[in-house]
């Protein structure tokens, strides 16, 4: 799972980062000064570095300088949104730059486009006791592959990658099994049970009454 570090000293922001990154299946570490951050930096390993530009104890533009050896994407946060702020963020090394507000969406697409030019974005997510590999399509639970039909995984994934999110019976048929399908949606349903048989996710696929289904953390 790609593991990004958040650099934000407002602790409302910083969550509410946090939050839209876990969603989006991203482990998201947070921290809330400089000289932590460049301790943490050191001791673990992120692939991506979400950076205030003014923080405590030591700046981001001072914090940039010592971590760009190490080969690790940044993505700068900051209310400075003049242009004048931009190209010197992007000229001191950072990949992208962001300025506050911003709506999640926006800063998952940054995101996705510094992973994608860094070759960094997963094909592996994981969901409680589940691994699962978007490339080979397969499921692994404690270690053991599970079989699934093609639809069966693709159902999983589709509900996997919109955490939290109701999905409509409609929706599901449209994305699964394409606009022509002319079958009932009661196939949604089976498919559904197979998967909470299958891979115990009895408690975290929830039947939203007259809509759909919602995947849940337990």
């Amino acid at each position: 799972m790609i593991t990004i570090l958040v650099v934000e000293d407002d602790l409302p922001i910083s969550n509410l980062i946090k939050l839209n990154l876990n969603v989006a299946n991203y482990n998201a570490v947070t921290v809330y000064n400089g000289e932590d951050a460049l301790k943490m930096i050191e001791d673990d390993r992120f692939d991506l570095i979400l950076l205030d530009v003014m923080l405590p104890k030591m700046d981001g533009y001072t914090l940039l300088e010592k971590i760009k050896p190490l080969g690790i994407p940044v993505i700068f946060i900051t209310a400075k949104s003049s242009v004048t702020d931009k190209v010197y963020g992007l000229r001191a090394g950072a990949d992208d730059y962001i300025s506050k507000p911003f709506e999640g969406i926006e800063l998952l697409a940054r995101i996705e486009n510094v992973l994608r030019h860094y070759n960094k974005k997963s094909n592996r997510v994981i969901f409680k006791d589940l691994e699962i590999d978007l490339a080979e399509m397969k499921v692994i639970k404690r270690g053991e592959v599970v079989e699934l039909t093609l639809k069966e995984f693709e159902l999983l994934a589709f509900l996997v990658q919109n955490l939290n999110v109701v999905l409509t019976r409609e929706r599901l048929i449209e994305k699964i099994w394409g606009f022509d399908y002319f079958g009932e949606t009661r196939t949604v349903d089976n498919h559904i049970q197979k998967l909470r048989r299958k891979l115990d996710l009895y408690d975290n696929i929830k039947t939203v009454f007259k809509l759909g289904y919602r995947l849940e953390e337990s």
